[in-house]
């Protein structure tokens, strides 16, 4: 088969396209950026902005020669107003649509485990869910799965379990960790995925896709630091579930990784399948392996390890710019002549130009600092301001050596900074 994969260099959608290879299919790749997508000669890349592709002629040309659909497309959360209807009901709806008209009647639908009212990520996935099940002319099947996990890596909500689980010397619980989750491993996920598009259906159908036990958060954590290698926790720190809700809403105002309060509303429910088609994943011949045993028969690596430890690092490096920017635009603002006018005479300033350019730079450090506090064009702002640390640190060295040798540390600080910068730029590369 040629299967249409849609968000196929996410973490679920990369694990299908994968599986889709392993299996001999050839596949048609819609993703932003092919950077996580396989060297394959039978995978073709289509770049998609799938915001965009809500009409269904926009779908047409390139679901030539396709055979099936799989549409894995998700957001955590919106950069626009909207941008949840747009990727999860109106883009996939609109290819659905597209399919009807190529006569393409296998599509398989990545929902998400959950109850709407926990909020619009939720909602909206399962307002197409229904949609796609209403269509005469498709055997949807549409697959939920509850909380999914990988050796080989994690992304979003499960990357934010590893880092609780790796807190040096201690666990950290919202509430007491009693929440219920059933994880189910990606590869089977995959696995699941490919069987569905060989099967025959004769009516649509929803699979709740988890794994075999269900688990609290607690033992979940603790089995994932056991996995990690790290050492069994002093204490285990029970955080009030007022201040676990003030954090999800910070998260939803910070507008940086999963922590907010869709996900809160998840985890405190419990994010487990009702039974009633827990078991209709056997039809598609897959058997779900436990996540416990699993994690507690393999062996992890440092990678695994630095990874767990340097995601919650990422929202402080990122914090840690924005106050050291805000703080130089300030003291820009508020400065004497005769604190820059010394140093600037040395590096041959004129007088006369000496308030404007203090006033540009302070300017051009405030910008910065509220686009990075925005989350506003991360790479350029990043950049910039790693080009103005080494051309103020560069100029400054050559013409006003000095600067080096100063009692609080002057220039030879920036050499920390720039490295910051330029670990910050890797980590905010979260694909």
């Amino acid at each position: 088969m040629n299967v249409l994969v849609t968000g196929a260099a996410g973490f679920i959608g990369s694990a299908i396209v994968e599986r889709l290879l392993a299996e001999g299919h050839a596949v048609t790749a819609c993703a932003r950026s092919a950077k996580n997508l396989p060297a394959s000669e039978r995978l073709h890349y289509r770049r998609t902005d799938l915001g965009r592709m809500l009409a269904d002629d926009d779908w047409l040309p390139l679901l030539d020669q396709v055979d099936a659909v799989v549409n894995a497309a998700g957001i955590l959360r919106e950069d626009r107003r909207g941008d949840f209807d747009r990727i999860h009901c109106q883009m996939p709806q609109a290819l659905a649509r597209a399919c009807a008209a190529r006569g393409i009647r296998r599509y398989v639908q990545i929902s998400a485990l959950g109850h709407p009212e926990d909020g619009e990520f939720i909602a909206s996935k399962h307002r197409l869910d229904q949609s796609l099940l209403a269509m005469q002319d498709l055997q949807a099947l549409v697959i939920r799965p509850s909380v999914v996990v990988s050796l080989r890596g994690s992304y979003g909500g499960t990357s934010m379990l590893r880092a609780m689980a790796a807190l040096p010397g201690a666990l950290l619980l919202p509430g007491d960790g009693s929440q219920k989750i059933q994880p189910l491993w990606l590869e089977d996920l995959a696995e699941m995925v490919v069987s569905g598009l060989s099967l025959a259906k004769p009516e649509p159908l929803v699979i709740d896709a988890v794994g075999p036990e269900v688990v609290t958060l607690r033992d979940f954590l603790l089995a994932t630091r056991r996995w990690l290698k790290i050492p069994a926790p002093w204490r285990v720190i029970r955080t009030p579930m007022p201040l676990v809700r003030l954090a999800n809403t910070l998260g939803d105002w910070v507008r940086a990784g999963p922590l907010g309060r869709t996900m809160g509303q998840m985890l405190a429910r419990g994010n487990v399948s009702n039974g009633n088609a827990a078991t209709s994943f056997v039809g598609l011949g897959v058997q779900p392996r436990s996540v416990i045993a699993g994690l507690d028969q393999s062996a992890s690596f440092v990678q695994d390890r630095w990874q767990a430890r340097l995601y919650p690092l990422v929202p402080m490096a990122w914090l840690a710019l924005i106050v050291i920017w805000l703080v130089s635009a300030i003291s820009g603002f508020l400065a004497d002549p005769a604190d820059y006018g010394p140093v600037l005479d040395r590096m041959g300033v004129a007088e006369s130009y000496q308030a404007g350019l203090v006033l540009a730079t302070s300017v051009l450090n405030l910008v910065l600092a509220v686009a990075l506090a925005l989350r506003r064009w991360l790479p350029m702002v990043l950049t910039l301001m790693l080009l103005s640390v080494i051309g103020y640190t560069l100029g400054l060295g050559m013409l006003a050596p000095e600067q080096w040798l100063e009692l609080t540390g002057g220039l030879v600080k920036n050499l920390g900074l720039i490295v910051l910068i330029l670990v910050v730029m890797v980590l905010e590369n979260r694909r």
